[in-house]
C-alpha cells in the first residue's frame, strides 16, 4: 500500500569524515544541517520538524539527542530521535511528512570516533547471555555471515576482490582517498574469511537530509526533487542461530515492499543506478540476490562483464559505497542520500546521466538484521521521465 502523500528528498549534505577537526560534534552536526537546507533554499523557520539517528555508544555519552538538538534545530520544535540505525530516521520522516500533520522535515544522523573502542561499544549491545560471551561485534559477524555465504555458495570467494576493487574504483572517481582517511584505532579487524582490506576502516561521518510534501514542493517551484515512490523496511531475529546468514530474508521483505509500491516488477532491468550497503564484498553479494538485481546463477557473469561499473547497464554504488568510505551508524543513511542526490542530478564527479530511477539500499545491525529499500523517482507517480 501506497503513502497517503508524496514525499521527495529536495535538499542534502554529507561531511565525512571530520576525524581530526578541530570542531565539536556540535558545530559539525550545525554545519551538516545547515548545509542541507541551503541546498533545499529553505531556512530553519521552514522545517516543521526533525528526525535523527544517533548511538549513544559510539557517541560516548548518554542521550545524545540532548546535547545535539539545539545543532539540528530542534529548539521549540518537534524533534525525534531513532536510536535503531540511522536510515530508520529517514522512513520516520517520511511517515511523519505523509500522514499530513507536516509539511517539511529535517533528518540528520552521524557517526563519531568518540567511544575508545567501537568493537566494545557493539560487544555491549548484543545479546547479554549469548553473543556478548563470544564476543560479538560487528566485524566478527561480517566474517560469520561471510563463512555461511562460502560454504553454500563458494565461488563468493572468487568474486570478493573484483567487487571491492570496484568499489574503491568508484570512490577514487569520486573523489574519495581511502588511504587519507582517519580510522579509529580500536575500531575492529577483519576475521576469516574477510580479509584486510576487503572492507573500509570506521571512520566519522554526518549526513542531512531535507523532505518536503508534495504540496510544498508545488508551492516553492522547487526544481528536481527526488520522489520516494516506494519505501519498505524489516527486520531479522537478532538472535544470529535463528536466522540463515547466507541469506536476507528482512530484505527481500523490504525490497518487496518498496517494488510493489513503486510498480516495480523487474528489479533487474528497472533502475539506473543503486547504491547498496555492503561492508563486506560478501554482504553485497546478498544483497544483490535479495533485492533481485542479481541472483547468484548470475553472478560471476555479472560481476565479471561490465554490468554493474560506472558505464554498464546497472551501476553499483557510482560513489563508491561502503567499500570507500564507512562512518558507521550513518553508512545506510548515506546510501540514501547519494541515490537521491543522483535523481536530483547534484552527484558531481560520478552523476550518471540520465539517471530517472534509482534504488537504495541500507542496511545495519548484527549481520545486516535491519533492512531499509528506498525506490527514488523523478517523477511522482509512475514513469522513468
Amino acid at each position: 500500500m501506497g503513502l497517503n502523500r508524496k514525499t521527495a528528498v529536495i535538499g542534502s549534505a554529507v561531511l565525512a569524515p571530520f576525524s581530526g577537526d578541530d570542531r565539536s560534534l556540535e558545530e559539525i552536526l550545525y554545519e551538516v544541517s545547515q548545509q542541507a537546507l541551503k541546498d533545499a533554499g529553505l531556512t530553519m523557520d521552514d522545517i516543521d520538524g526533525i528526525v535523527v539517528g544517533s548511538n549513544d555508544q559510539f557517541d560516548g555519552r548518554a542521550i545524545s539527542i540532548m546535547a545535539a538538538s539545539g545543532s539540528v534545530g530542534g529548539v521549540d520544535r518537534d524533534i525525534l530521535s531513532t536510536p535503531s540505525a540511522g536510515e530508520h530516521a529517514f522512513v520516520m520522516g517520511v511517515l511523519r511528512v505523509a500522514s499530513g500533520q507536516y509539511d517539511t522535515h529535517l533528518i540528520v544522523s552521524w557517526s563519531p570516533l568518540e567511544a575508545s573502542s567501537l568493537s566494545e561499544a557493539q560487544r555491549l549491545g548484543a545479546d547479554p547471555y549469548f553473543h556478548r560471551r563470544l564476543p560479538l561485534d560487528e566485524s566478527s559477524a561480517y566474517a560469520l555471515q561471510a563463512a555461511a555465504l562460502g560454504a553454500r555458495s563458494p565461488v563468493a570467494h572468487e568474486l570478493a576482490e573484483p567487487i571491492c576493487r570496484r568499489g574503491r574504483e568508484n570512490g577514487a572517481a569520486a573523489g574519495i582517498d581511502s588511504s587519507a582517511i582517519p580510522t579509529h584505532p580500536a575500531a575492529g579487524h577483519a576475521h576469516w574469511p574477510v580479509k584486510e582490506g576487503m572492507m573500509a576502516a570506521a571512520t566519522s561521518g554526518a549526513v542531512a537530509l531535507v523532505i518536503a510534501s508534495e504540496d510544498h514542493v508545488r508551492e516553492r517551484g522547487i526544481e528536481c526533487p527526488a520522489w520516494v515512490r516506494g519505501m519498505g523496511w524489516a527486520t531479522e531475529a537478532a538472535f544470529l542461530g535463528d536466522r540463515d546468514l547466507a541469506a536476507a530474508e528482512a530484505l527481500e521483505e523490504a525490497s518487496r515492499r518498496a517494488y510493489e509500491e513503486a510498480g516495480i516488477d523487474d528489479p533487474r532491468s528497472s533502475f539506473d543506478l543503486v547504491e547498496l550497503t555492503g561492508i563486506t564484498p560478501f554482504q553485497e553479494l546478498i544483497a544483490y540476490d535479495a533485492l533481485g538485481i542479481s541472483r547468484r546463477d548470475d553472478w560471476k557473469a555479472d560481476i565479471q562483464s561490465p554490468r554493474f561499473t560506472m558505464s554498464g547497464e546497472l551501476p553499483v554504488n557510482p560513489s563508491g559505497g561502503a567499500m570507500a568510505l564507512n562512518p558507521v551508524f550513518c553508512t545506510g543513511l548515506m546510501r540514501i542520500e547519494e541515490a537521491a542526490r543522483q535523481i536530483r542530478g547534484k552527484a558531481g564527479k560520478h552523476q550518471i546521466d540520465g539517471a530517472n530511477l534509482a534504488l537504495a539500499h541500507a542496511a545495519s545491525g548484527v549481520a545486516m538484521m535491519y533492512q531499509t529499500v528506498i525506490v527514488f523517482g523523478t517523477n511522482a507517480e509512475g514513469g522513468r521521465a
